[in-house]
């Protein structure tokens, strides 16, 4: 299996994620590890907010987590962000299990 060196911080059931955006991309989509942070892909430009938006639909449905489970806490108008994800306990093994499943 292979491990996965996304940085991250895990209190009171949040998760907090790094993320680097690649905005204007041909589809949206999770791409792996970059860096020590979650590589995504959106097809949407970086203008009124649009790439945020679609980085939060894209890791919902990654996920399998509603929208508002998720939100940029830090780098909204940046390329690397920091995306908080509300989970529990169930819902966390989920999100570990869709990561794995990609990358190992």
């Amino acid at each position: 299996m292979k491990q996965l060196l996304i940085e991250y911080s895990l209190k009171n059931n949040r998760l907090d994620i790094r993320v680097q955006v690649v905005p204007r991309a041909s589809k949206s989509e999770v791409v792996g590890e970059h860096n020590g942070s979650l590589r995504v892909r959106v097809a949407a430009p970086p203008v009124d907010g649009a790439a945020n938006e679609e980085l939060i639909r894209v890791l919902a449905k990654k996920f399998e987590l509603p929208r508002r489970a998720l939100s940029i806490v830090r780098g909204e108008a940046s390329r690397i962000k920091h995306v908080r994800i509300e989970i529990g306990t169930r819902d966390l093994k989920t999100l570990l299990r869709s990561l794995v499943a990609d990358n190992g």
